[in-house]
C-alpha cells in the first residue's frame, strides 16, 4: 500500500480528518486539486462543536488570534458606519451568538445553564473565524503531523474492492486501504461510488461578496428582511448578501458579474447602491440533500460530500468537522488492529441523525425567510420568540447542537454527549488532556479499581486522577478521543458488579471492549 487511507479534498474537513488519522498512527495522503486556499468568500463563522474541536487538539490561541482580527475589522468597519464611534468597546464582542433566518440572537438573553451551552470553555467564546483561516491552521497542522498534502492533485477515478482502493489521479495512481470524499458538495467520489443522495431541491438564489460601493450608508447593518427578498450588510466592510426567492439559479457555475450583483441588491434591498468593483462573490441555493449512508465498503464520506445545506447559520462547517473527528480515530483504530472493522458502522449511525437536524434546520429558515404574507407572520412570531430568555436559549442549543447525543448503552446523562470542559485540581481543565487524540479515563476519586481496568489498554487511553469541585457527584468518565463520553459514572450510583468492590466500576470493562478493543493480554475465545 502506498498509504493506509487517501482523503480526497484538502479544505478544512479533509485536513482535520487526515490529522485525526495521522493522531491515530495511519498513513495518509490528501489530495486537493487547488494548488492554494480559494480565496472565494465562505463561512464568517464557527459554531461552538467546531470551535470545541479544535480546542481539544490545541488550536484555541491561533483561533483566538484569528477572531481578534476579525473583530478589529468589524470595530473599523463600525467606527465608518458610525463616523469614528465604533459602537463596541475594544475586547468586547459582537453581542450575539448568531442568528436564526437573518433574526438576531442577543448573547445576553442565553440562559448558560442550559445543558451543553455552560460547558464548552474558552471554546464557547470562538465564533466569529472565517472558513479559510481554519483551512490554513489546519494545514499548518498537518504539516507538523507529517500528512502528505498534495496541492494540484486531482481525483479522477477510483476502483475499490474488499482488501483496497487504487485511486487513479491526475498525477498517477496510488494504493491505500481506504479513501475518504471530503471533496465538497458536488463530490466526485460520492457519484463514482454511487451513494444515494436524496433531499429536497433548491427554490431560492443567494449571492454573498465583498465588494467596494457607494451609496451604502443607506443600507442597515445586519440581516434586513423586504418585501422582496432578505439582505445581510456587514460585519465586515463591503460584506453583502441577497436572498431572492425566484428559484435556483439557471446556470449555478456562470461568472457572479457587478452588473448582477448590483441589480439583485437593489431589487432586495431597495437602496440605489453601486457596486464599483467585487474582491470576491459566490452563489448558493438551499438545496437539502444528504447521503442514506457514509460508507460503502472501503469508500467513505464526510463533510458536505455526505450532506449539502444552506450556509444560513454558518453550521456546515462544525457539522464537517464533527464528522471528521468521530470518524478518524475510529478508522485508524480499524486499521491499526486497535478495534475491528465493525466499528466504522458506528459512524453513520452517529453521525447520519446530526445531519439529517441539521437540513431541517436549514429548511425551517428559508421557511422564516420567504416574502410571502403566511411565512413574513411566522418570521414576526420567531421574532418574538427570540426577544426572550427561553426562545433564544433555545435557538441557541439548536445552533450550537447542544442537545446531540449519540445512542450508547449507559443511562448516565453524561454519555453520548459531549463531555464539559472540566475545571481540575491539578489547574487543568479537560481540553488540555486531549490534544493527542487518545481516549481519557478521568478518575475523580483516585479508585485504583478504575486503573487497573485500564491496565491494558496503553497507548490507547490515558488515565488522569484528579479532583472536580464543579462536579462533586461525578466519579469517573471514559472520554473517547473526539471528547465524547463513552461511559461515566457518580459515586455511589451502581452496584457492585461480581467482580468488583467498586461502586462506580459498573460497565467499565464492556465499554472499554466496545470502542477500543480487547485489552493487552486478554485471552481471546477460539
Amino acid at each position: 500500500m502506498d498509504y493506509d487511507v487517501v482523503v480526497a479534498g484538502g479544505g478544512p474537513v479533509g485536513l482535520m480528518l487526515a490529522c485525526e488519522l495521522r493522531l491515530g498512527g495511519a498513513r495518509v495522503a490528501v489530495l486537493e486539486r487547488l494548488t492554494e486556499v480559494d480565496p472565494t468568500i465562505k463561512g464568517g463563522a464557527i459554531t461552538t462543536p467546531g470551535a470545541e474541536a479544535l480546542y481539544r487538539r490545541g488550536m484555541l490561541p491561533a483561533l483566538a488570534e484569528v477572531q481578534r482580527q476579525a473583530m478589529d475589522r468589524f470595530q473599523a468597519f463600525m467606527r465608518e458606519r458610525n463616523g469614528g464611534d465604533g459602537g463596541v468597546a475594544a475586547g468586547q464582542g459582537l453581542g450575539i451568538v448568531g442568528h436564526f433566518a437573518g433574526i438576531m440572537l442577543r448573547a445576553d438573553l442565553v440562559d448558560r445553564r442550559e445543558p451543553g451551552l455552560g460547558d464548552a470553555g474558552p471554546a464557547a467564546e470562538i465564533a466569529f473565524v472565517a472558513q479559510q483561516d481554519i483551512e490554513r491552521l489546519l494545514g499548518g497542522r498537518a504539516d507538523e503531523l507529517g500528512v502528505d498534502v498534495r496541492r494540484g492533485v486531482e481525483l479522477t477515478g477510483f476502483d475499490a474492492d474488499d482488501e483496497a482502493v487504487t485511486v487513479r489521479t491526475s498525477h498517477g495512481p496510488l494504493r491505500a486501504g481506504w479513501l475518504v470524499g471530503c471533496d465538497g458538495g458536488r463530490s466526485t467520489v460520492r457519484k463514482l461510488a454511487g451513494f444515494a443522495f436524496p433531499g429536497t431541491d433548491p427554490e431560492i438564489t443567494c449571492h454573498q461578496a465583498v465588494v467596494e460601493m457607494t451609496g451604502a450608508e443607506d443600507l442597515t447593518v445586519g440581516w434586513t428582511a423586504t418585501d422582496t427578498g432578505v439582505y445581510a450588510h456587514g460585519p465586515m466592510p463591503g460584506r453583502i448578501v441577497t436572498v431572492e426567492f425566484d428559484g435556483p439559479p439557471a446556470d449555478r457555475d456562470a461568472p457572479v458579474t457587478t452588473d448582477d450583483l448590483q441589480a439583485r441588491l437593489r431589487r432586495v434591498c431597495g437602496v440605489d447602491v453601486t457596486i464599483t468593483g467585487v474582491r470576491t462573490a459566490t452563489r448558493f441555493t438551499d438545496h437539502a440533500r444528504q447521503v442514506t449512508e457514509y460508507r460503502k465498503g472501503r469508500v467513505l464520506l464526510a463533510g458536505d460530500a455526505a450532506h449539502v445545506h444552506s450556509a444560513f447559520g454558518s453550521q456546515g462547517l462544525s457539522l464537517g468537522i464533527g464528522d471528521a473527528m468521530n470518524l478518524g480515530w475510529k478508522l485508524a483504530a480499524v486499521i491499526s488492529g486497535r478495534a475491528p472493522e465493525g466499528l466504522l458502522d458506528t459512524y453513520t449511525t452517529e453521525r447520519h441523525p446530526i445531519g439529517a437536524g441539521i437540513l431541517d434546520w436549514t429548511r425551517s429558515q428559508v421557511a422564516a425567510m420567504r416574502p410571502d404574507p403566511q411565512s413574513r407572520a411566522l418570521r414576526e412570531i420567531v421574532s418574538h420568540l427570540a426577544q426572550t430568555a427561553a426562545g433564544t436559549t433555545y435557538l441557541t442549543a439548536r445552533l450550537n447542537s447542544a442537545a446531540v447525543r449519540y445512542e450508547l448503552p449507559d443511562e448516565h446523562p453524561l454519555t453520548g454527549r459531549s463531555t464539559p470542559d472540566l475545571e481540575l485540581t491539578d489547574g487543568s481543565r479537560l481540553a488540555d488532556h486531549l490534544h493527542g487524540g487518545r481516549a481519557l479515563l478521568l478518575d475523580l476519586t483516585n479508585d485504583p479499581e478504575l486503573r487497573a481496568l485500564t491496565a491494558g489498554y496503553a497507548g490507547r487511553i490515558d488515565t488522569l486522577t484528579a479532583g472536580c469541585p464543579s462536579h462533586p457527584e461525578l466519579a469517573a468518565a471514559l472520554v473517547r478521543p473526539d471528547g465524547f463520553t463513552a461511559w461515566a459514572a457518580d459515586a455511589g450510583a451502581h452496584a457492585p458488579t461480581p467482580t468488583s468492590t467498586s461502586t462506580s466500576t459498573a460497565g467499565l470493562a464492556e465499554a472499554l471492549e466496545e470502542w477500543f478493543g480487547v485489552p493487552e493480554g486478554a485471552v481471546t475465545p477460539g
